[in-house]
């Protein structure tokens, strides 16, 4: 019996679904414990360049393809939702390097953790998507938005810790960046949730 083929646009939006998988769950083994930083940024630069490529495919065949599954915009729009995740993660990982971040605290840890969980998500909900079960998506959307809201309240958190603790104004701006940077990761994966809950709005 031969196996059909998976979609061009579906295999490689999984494609890069698992790679925000495999940098998360790098950067979150890496967080607990900066041994080697910039082997760390390289390693995530690559990740991030794995991505490009994948946007690439997807780019030159929706030149090429008369019939997509679903909607070319929403393909794009999807696309570049999911390269701005690990967009963030990498440019994270650089500021550690750049700032020559030694130690990382309990915050960048939960926050880690946190797209971690969102990674895994995204990679369901994507992995659904080429399966055509729409309404499965929801409960990993929701909780995508959930997750975003529990980094909202960890952004709050951390910077209001930092204000109280940290004198030094450039340690301060340091960290100020690094916490608003990963919450704004949070936020990139959200987007992705609701960019595949307006697909599920006009696909079913």
């Amino acid at each position: 019996m031969r196996v059909k083929k998976k979609d061009i646009f579906f295999q490689t939006l999984e494609n890069m679904a698992d790679t925000i998988v495999h940098s998360a769950d790098y950067f979150a083994q890496q967080v607990s414990d900066f041994k080697d930083v910039e082997q760390f940024a390289k390693q995530m630069k690559e990740f991030e360049s794995k991505c490009d490529g994948y946007t690439h495919t997807i780019i030159v065949e929706l030149n090429k393809t008369f019939i997509t599954p679903i909607e070319r915009d929403d393909i794009m729009n999807l696309t570049t939702k999911l390269d701005d995740v690990i967009d963030g993660l990498e440019a994270t990982t650089s500021r550690f390097f750049m700032y020559h971040l030694s130690q990382p605290d309990e915050y960048i840890i939960q926050f880690a953790e946190m797209l971690r969980n969102s990674a895994y998500e995204i990679q369901k909900a994507i992995h659904l998507l080429s399966q055509k079960k729409l309404l499965a998506i929801r409960e990993h959307t929701i909780r995508l938005n959930d997750l975003e809201n529990q980094g909202d309240e960890l952004l709050r958190i951390c910077i209001k810790e930092l204000f109280a603790k940290v004198s030094d104004p450039i340690e301060l701006i340091k960290k100020k960046e690094i916490y608003e940077r990963l919450e704004t990761t949070t936020d990139a994966c959200e987007h992705v949730a609701n960019m595949l809950e307006s697909i599920i709005m006009r696909n079913s």
